[in-house]
């Protein structure tokens, strides 16, 4: 790996360097391996760059990281840079995109370009839990990447739901490293989302789940949703809540369904466009997919 590289991926590994800090870094001392060769004092002279994130930073051993990501591509994992030919694209014009992206399973570039979020509350009524397996096989039939994050209860409903369609994809966005796929129930899951689609995340490939990766993460489940973000079912104060604003400030489409929960509702009343709870009408996956 070229040193460069290796630098780049050391410095994103680093908690509070995304892209944006990345790039500002990199316009101030020309390449990854200058940033890692500045001073402290130098450092600090970087917006958001205060002493504690300058010791982070000299504090990098490349030979460390050397080693890591040589143990992680063994793995399987895919490392791409921000720059990285098959770094989506959906997620490269965010302006908090991940400074790398970890992958296992198929390469993003071989799966389907056109993506719709189906995501919703880790304890689903009958209802909504149906409707998302549904609308994961509709959307996959229909030659959509589903996009989701892998927690029980809605999230693995629309993975499995893709997962029944013969050439179904689906990409689930990790709160943990792909090596470590969250919650452990959906180990099993997680393998086959793997085999017919891709595990991501933007964090160390073996890293444990937290709290404020699990919300970040649904800024980039909704970053690759470039046709849509589904609501299936939450409670107004839910996870799923933190998505659909993350889909409104990236301008993403968001939909709902009409579910007399908290979240749904409280979606449809500031003008969220609701759907059907049986899905009969799927006039917008059709045009989602033309």
């Amino acid at each position: 790996m070229l040193v460069d590289e290796l630098a780049w991926l050391a410095l994103s590994l680093q908690p509070h360097i995304g892209s944006k800090t990345l790039s500002q870094l990199l316009a101030h001392f020309g390449s990854a391996s200058g940033i890692l060769a500045a001073s402290p004092d130098d450092l600090q002279q970087v917006r958001g760059i205060g002493a504690k994130l300058a010791a982070a930073i000299k504090s990098i051993n490349l030979e460390t990281v050397d080693h890591q990501c040589q143990q992680w591509a063994r793995a399987g994992v895919q490392l791409l840079p921000h720059y990285h030919a098959h770094y989506p694209l959906a997620l490269r014009t965010l302006e908090d995109a991940p400074a790398s992206l970890f992958v296992y399973g198929d390469i993003l570039l071989r799966l389907p370009q056109k993506a719709v979020a189906v995501i919703g509350t880790r304890q689903p009524s009958p209802v909504a839990q149906q409707a998302a397996y549904r609308l994961g096989r509709l959307l996959a039939d229909s030659g959509l990447l589903v996009v989701s994050g892998m927690a029980t209860g809605i999230d693995a409903a629309a993975h499995e739901g893709a997962l029944s369609v013969p050439n179904g994809v689906t990409l689930a966005m990790l709160g943990s490293g792909v090596l470590r796929p969250y919650p452990p129930q959906n180990r099993k899951l997680a393998q086959r989302v793997s085999q017919h689609g891709a595990l991501a995340c933007e964090c160390a490939p073996d890293a444990t789940p937290n709290a404020p990766r699990l919300v970040s993460r649904n800024r980039l489940i909704t970053g690759m949703a470039t046709e849509g973000v589904i609501i299936v079912e939450s409670a107004a104060d839910g996870g799923a809540m933190h998505a659909a604003r993350f889909a409104q400030a990236q301008g993403r489409p968001l939909f709902t369904l009409d579910l007399p929960a908290s979240g749904n509702q409280a979606l449809i009343e500031a003008g969220v466009m609701p759907l059907a709870p049986d899905i009969a009408d799927i006039d917008f996956l059709t045009q989602i997919a033309d």
